[in-house]
């Protein structure tokens, strides 16, 4: 008789009501979870704060081993550009 009341437990109109509750209340959180990732102003703030921690402590302090080299590429880039368009210009 065990399996009997066990069948008819699972088949309990109230069970069946609090089981589909709870999966729309799962998915209904599921899909906030997916708009709140996939919003594109979320997006460009996490890529934000990744590019941030290259740069920056936790602290707040500047992370000068990343800056330091990326700063003299830009100066060496900018003057090798200053320099071609000099000798450039003197032909």
């Amino acid at each position: 008789m065990a399996r009997g009341s066990e069948l008819s437990a699972r088949q309990d109109p109230d069970v069946l009501v609090r089981d589909i509750e709870a999966t729309r209340h799962h998915l209904a959180t599921t899909i906030d979870a997916i708009v709140d990732r996939t919003n594109p102003k979320n997006v460009a703030q996490r890529t934000l704060d990744k590019v941030k921690a290259q740069f920056v402590n936790p602290d707040g302090s500047p992370r000068l081993e990343r800056i330091v080299p990326i700063a003299g590429a830009v100066m060496g880039t900018v003057g090798l550009g200053v320099m071609v368009r000099r000798l450039g210009g003197r032909r």
